[in-house]
């Protein structure tokens, strides 16, 4: 993920001067289980002394290529620093445009966080391992029983503990898709949220 840098006006008469914060704008498709997750690492004081994460939605749940162009458009501002991408590839039926989008978003320097096939699988592995194919309405029902929660909506603190054994799971996914030449979008079960967390809290 590359970072843009700013430069700095000099302040005269500046005894001790605070470590000007990044500011990260995250796209997502969701409208719950994934604005619940970002909120809750907003207010993790490792990622709020450092960046300004800010959330947005598109207001009809717009689809992959949607977010990665509203992204190119924001990344325009010299205010943000980065932008991520948050969405699904959804199974039986993949979202369309996936290359598309994971293209222009290359070519535009916007990071992507893709879960297959759902959000739902990255929630899974707070909990457990998993390993095998599986559909999206499978991943959500599963993820629901793991947690107790009736819909779609997170508690956050149940996750933020639980995040840096999800991204080791999640890691470990990737490299068995590596040897096994499984690559997007076949790569299910997977999740990037890994990939993003790990740029968010590097500094």
């Amino acid at each position: 993920m590359r970072q843009r840098r700013r430069e700095t006006k000099s302040l005269k008469r500046t005894i001790a001067s605070r470590r000007e914060l990044r500011t990260v704008v995250v796209f997502c498709e969701g409208k719950n289980s994934e604005p619940d997750y970002i909120n809750g690492l907003k207010r993790l004081p490792e990622i709020t002394d450092n960046t300004a994460l800010n959330l947005e939605l598109h207001p009809e749940q717009g689809v992959p290529l949607t977010l990665v162009r509203m992204a190119a458009d924001r990344l325009a501002d010299p205010e943000v620093d980065e932008c991520w991408c948050i969405f699904d590839t959804e199974w039986p039926k993949n979202h369309p445009n996936l290359f598309d989008a994971r293209q222009l978003a290359q070519a535009k320097g916007i990071g992507l966080v893709i879960s297959n096939p759902c959000f739902e699988l990255w929630l899974i592995l707070h909990h457990r391992e998993f390993t095998r194919f599986v559909s999206t309405a499978e991943a959500e029902s599963m993820s629901r029983k793991l947690d107790g929660r009736a819909g779609k909506s997170i508690d956050s603190n149940v996750y933020m503990p639980l995040r840096k054994q999800a991204a080791r799971r999640a890691e470990r996914l990737d490299q068995s898709h590596s040897r096994n030449g499984t690559a997007f979008p076949d790569d299910n079960p997977s999740s990037g949220m890994h990939r993003f967390l790990r740029a968010l809290e590097q500094r």
